[in-house]
C-alpha cells in the first residue's frame, strides 16, 4: 500500500519530488561545507586518501554504467537502460555518502603542480563541480519520470529529452571528476588542506 500511495505520487507530482529531493541534496552538501556540524568523524590523512580512492572508483565504475545505459537504450533495450541509470543513480548516492565523509571529517587536499597545469586543474575540476551541481535537479527528474512511468507511458513525457541532457552532463562531470582525481593524487602531488571555515 505505503509502495502505491509512494508510486502514484511520483507519477502525479514528478516535479515537487524532484524539487524536494534537489533541496535535501544540496542542503547535506552545503552544510557539510558550511557549518561545523558534529556528525562526522575525524579522519587521517591516510583516510581521507583511502577515500579519494575509493571515490574514484566509483565515479570510474558509475561513467561505465551510465556510458552502458545510454547505448541499450540507443538499441532499444529498455530494461538494460533501466537497471544500468537506477545503479548509477546507487553509485552515485555511494559516491555522496563517502565524499561527505571524506570532506566532513577529514578537510580537502589542494593540487600542487606547475602552474599552467594547476590552471587547467582548476578549469576541469570547475566545470566538474557546475556540471555537478546543475545536473543534479536534471538527473533526479529524469529518474522520478523513469521510476514512475511505464515504458510506454515515458513516450508521453519528455524524460528522453531530459534524459540525454542528464546522462550528458552526468558523465561528462564524473569523467571529469576521474582525470582531476588522477592529477591530483597519481600524477602531481597535494598537499591537505582545512576545511572551510565555519559560518558559526
Amino acid at each position: 500500500m505505503a509502495t502505491a500511495d509512494a508510486r502514484r505520487r511520483l507519477r502525479e507530482q514528478p516535479m515537487g519530488v524532484t524539487v524536494l529531493l534537489t533541496i535535501v541534496g544540496y542542503a547535506l552538501v552545503l552544510g557539510t561545507f558550511l557549518l561545523d556540524v558534529p556528525i562526522y568523524p575525524d579522519l587521517t590523512n591516510a583516510q581521507v586518501n583511502l577515500l579519494s580512492h575509493v571515490i574514484a572508483v566509483i565515479n570510474t565504475t558509475a561513467t561505465v554504467v551510465l556510458t552502458l545505459g545510454w547505448y541499450w537504450i540507443r538499441k532499444g533495450e529498455v530494461e538494460k537502460h533501466r537497471l544500468a541509470m537506477v545503479s548509477g543513480f546507487v553509485l552515485i548516492l555511494g559516491f555522496l555518502v563517502v565524499y561527505l565523509l571524506k570532506v566532513g571529517g577529514g578537510g580537502t587536499k589542494e593540487f600542487v603542480g606547475p602552474q599552467g597545469i594547476y590552471y587547467a586543474y582548476l578549469v576541469m575540476l570547475a566545470i566538474h563541480i557546475i556540471l555537478s551541481i546543475v545536473s543534479v535537479p536534471v538527473v533526479l527528474y529524469a529518474l522520478v519520470l523513469g521510476l514512475s512511468h511505464t515504458p510506454a507511458e515515458l513516450r508521453q513525457t519528455p524524460h528522453a529529452k531530459i534524459g540525454r541532457i542528464a546522462a550528458g552532463a552526468w558523465i561528462l562531470s564524473l569523467v571529469l571528476g576521474v582525470v582531476t582525481y588522477a592529477m591530483l593524487n597519481h600524477i602531481f602531488d597535494y598537499e591537505f588542506a582545512a576545511l572551510l571555515v565555519p559560518l558559526l
